[in-house]
């Protein structure tokens, strides 16, 4: 299918800062709850990640991350996600986050 620009337009990607990270028991796929600053402009968003495989906590704080911040917020389980951090599958299918390749302002819309 193809689409527009404009319809591309529509989908608001920005990068943003992970600022906390919780583990997320109740998900019935192992998951985190990130906290991720977007900036001035956006705010701090909340979003639940199926990552636990590449990723800790730990490793995951201060990482900058790309996320869809225009969708309507989400109820997963008892969580409400508010954005969609982005990320492609490995040869497993695990998800493998997309990131600058270098520090850039939070809250950059992507082009």
């Amino acid at each position: 299918m193809t689409i527009s620009f404009d319809d591309f337009l529509k989908v608001d990607i920005r990068v943003g800062t992970i600022v906390e990270v919780e583990p997320y028991p109740e998900a019935r796929k192992p998951a985190f709850k990130l906290k991720v600053d977007f900036g001035d402009d956006i705010g701090v968003k909340k979003s639940s990640a199926q990552i636990t495989v590449h990723y800790t906590p730990e490793t995951l704080i201060s990482k900058q991350v790309a996320a869809v911040v225009n969708f309507p917020a989400k109820q997963i389980g008892k969580f409400m996600s508010e954005c969609l951090v982005l990320g492609f599958p490995d040869d497993e299918g695990e998800v493998v986050l997309i990131q600058p390749s270098k520090e850039v302002p939070k809250g950059g819309r992507m082009f």
